[in-house]
């Protein structure tokens, strides 16, 4: 294979990849998510504004849980004006000590804004690194965390903290990582994760048990 072949394939990997990777470009002004067939866009005629809208940020979550945290989300699922848009919005309240595990979003960059309260951003580089970015976050303040980086996010606040979170995906997804590991079905083999974590088999099996 020449050189110019070898750099055109390399190339059109490339594009392929970045194509895959993000969600699509709109083709038409708006594509409003149809109740009745979610194949399909909703007839423009009946559409409103509405389907544009949502109500309900300002109220404060339930944090009443073991991770002393609570989402409300705004995506194609509450506002159907937002289906191929490629944007999720979400509030995210925490009670103090209140965090989420770490986990990643393998489809999007994600974008904290602080409004209430003080909260801990980080985020760990992939092989072979794995550095750790971290900073404290007060009212006012942005943090970005790169997409498919493993994160964690806790409240540093003596109250209640609250940011807004932007997603540059439809669908970020989310994987949590304690759980994808620990509470598998069928279940990760205990002496695989026994040696993969230097743990001995009965704390991994109590760990499944807990998760």
């Amino acid at each position: 294979m020449t050189t110019r072949s070898i750099l055109f394939t390399t190339l059109a990997l490339n594009f392929m990849c970045i194509a895959f990777t993000f969600d699509t470009t709109p083709l038409q002004d708006f594509c409003v998510a149809d109740a009745t067939n979610k194949a399909s866009c909703k007839d423009p005629s009946k559409v409103t504004p509405n389907d544009f809208s949502f109500s309900g940020l300002h109220l404060p979550g339930n944090t009443s849980n073991l991770y002393g945290v609570s989402v409300t989300t705004v995506s194609s699922t509450t506002v159907p004006g937002l289906n191929g848009l490629g944007l999720t919005f979400m509030r995210a309240d925490m009670a103090p000590n209140g965090f989420f595990p770490p986990h990643f979003h393998s489809r999007a960059t994600e974008l904290v804004v602080v409004l209430e309260g003080s909260m801990e951003v980080g985020f760990i580089t992939s092989y072979p690194q794995y550095k750790y970015f971290s900073k404290v976050l007060n009212k006012g303040d942005v943090f970005v965390v790169p997409v498919g980086l493993v994160h964690n996010v806790r409240n540093v606040f003596k109250g209640n903290t609250v940011a807004m979170v932007a997603f540059n995906s439809q669908n970020p997804g989310i994987t949590n990582i304690p759980n994808a590991v620990f509470a598998a079905k069928p279940a990760v083999d205990t002496d695989y994760l026994s040696k993969a974590f230097k743990l001995d088999k009965k704390i991994v099996d109590d760990l499944k048990k807990k998760f």
